[in-house]
């Protein structure tokens, strides 16, 4: 599929610049609208958003898209992005929709769906609305107008979906806990969650205004999850990003925990019980995760970067567990979609059945030392056919005399290119993703 619009996870950019603007949003909406009223004989949808200043504007124009095209609205306000994909299918409605950038700057918004199980939406039908949006929009009859409504008890009913993630005969008492919301949608929820379980918790980055969402909060800047575990004498630490699908995890020390090394714990646990079918990782994953499962006798397989890859790879093999060393963290026989506070349970889960902690259950990996540097290029930027850049690439690989790896990819939401580098020596990585990164630069200015 030939992408114009939906990218690796939905429709994302800066607001007030194409395609976040309220004309191409309500177009969206409408298009979105036209596509499900197709499928289905009363579809309705429910829509959920981060802490975003702009979903409040984003918001109003799908309701009225969506409405336009004749589908129903049910809004539940802030909520992560797995709550929404849960609500969806609870709920059985025709799709989810979350407004949201993830761990980007509050200046950043997007739009993504998931279908009615739960799961993204399937490539042909994001291709049927990318068509549908190249025709005129329109409007309904008055009568055949869709409604609009609230679900007061959204944010109850995913907390205790959350909940029954973790085992009945299980509790959390006499853990103390630092959850880091990113000041993003799961300021409200993730906490209750921990709580109700038993876990004593200090709540950080759970005051939105607006502006402030993964503003030095949140998984992609744990500076302060790790301040706050040592201040507070914490066993543990979760940090979440703004939408609540990804995870990281600091021990009482303040070492932090990616999200190769949380899956690995997971998924060495669940082995000691059972025979695990299989594992996925992307080409980020490092690869010492993938010696290590190879060790536990778990098989694994890489697929392109992007958790709705991850996803797909999963559903092909009819395997459970997956993720991303960024966090998105996927076990099905939980959740449909990666959710950081069902992650977050399932380590806590392998923790309090084995005894061990975080560094015991992991201290079999040993990471190979990975470098990732995010070159900013111009958008369409084709690196491939520069020559520099490849004879870079071949130099920074003979340096790694076969015990390491080199990846180039373009960012699915941003104008980067990530150069990243792998390898056993720390010096020779630095060497070889610098000079890189140098070399793409020049490109770029010449």
């Amino acid at each position: 599929m030939t992408r114009k619009h939906f990218g690796t996870d939905g429709v994302r950019g800066t607001v007030g610049h194409a395609p976040m603007t309220p004309d191409f949003v309500l177009r969206l909406g409408y298009a979105a609208g036209k596509v499900l009223a197709g499928q289905a004989q009363h579809p309705a949808v429910l829509i959920g958003k981060d802490t975003r200043i702009s979903g409040y504007m984003i918001e109003a124009a799908l309701e009225a898209g969506f409405s336009a095209a004749g589908v129903d609205v049910l809004l539940c306000g802030p909520l992560p992005t797995p709550g929404v994909a849960y609500l969806a299918r609870a709920l059985r409605l025709s799709a989810g929709v979350v407004i949201s950038a993830s761990h980007n700057p509050y200046a950043d918004n997007g739009i993504k769906f998931f279908s009615g199980d739960g799961f993204k939406l399937p490539d042909a039908v994001e291709a049927n609305i990318e068509r549908t949006l190249e025709s005129p929009i329109g409007c309904n009859e008055s009568a055949k107008l869709g409604k609009a409504r609230r679900v007061d008890d959204a944010a109850g009913r995913y907390v205790e979906f959350c909940k029954s993630c973790f085992p009945v005969a299980l509790d959390l008492r006499g853990l103390r806990l630092v959850v880091d919301c990113a000041h993003g949608a799961a300021y409200s929820v993730a906490p209750k969650v921990f709580h109700e379980l038993g876990a004593d918790v200090v709540p950080i980055g759970v005051s939105p205004d607006g502006f402030n969402i993964n503003d030095m909060f949140g998984a992609s800047t744990p500076q302060q999850l790790q301040t706050a575990v040592r201040l507070h004498k914490a066993d543990l630490g979760i940090a979440l990003d703004g939408d609540g699908d990804r995870l990281l995890m600091a021990d009482a020390t303040g070492t932090l925990y990616d999200g190769d090394q949380l899956l690995y714990a997971i998924v060495r646990h669940r082995a000691s019980k059972g025979k695990v079918a299989g594992v996925a990782g992307t080409l980020m994953t490092n690869y010492a995760l993938e010696q290590a499962f190879a060790k536990l006798g778990v098989p694994f397989a890489r697929a392109k970067v992007g958790d709705r890859y991850v996803l797909e790879l999963l559903r092909e093999k009819g395997w459970l567990l997956g993720g991303e060393n960024s966090g998105h963290l996927l076990c099905l026989d939980r959740h449909t979609t990666g959710d950081g506070i069902v992650s977050a349970l399932q380590v806590l889960t392998a923790l309090r059945e084995s005894g061990k902690s975080l560094a015991g259950l992991t201290a079999d990996l040993v990471m190979f030392p990975q470098v990732l540097i995010n070159v900013p290029v111009p958008r369409g930027f084709n690196w491939e056919t520069d020559r520099s850049i490849a004879q870079a690439r071949s130099e920074a690989e003979k340096s790694l005399t076969g015990r390491g790896r080199v990846l180039l990819r373009p960012s699915g939401t941003e104008p980067l290119l990530r150069v990243m580098v792998e390898g056993e020596s720390r010096e020779v990585v630095d060497v070889a993703a610098n000079s890189i990164a140098a070399a793409v630069r020049r490109a770029v200015a010449g």
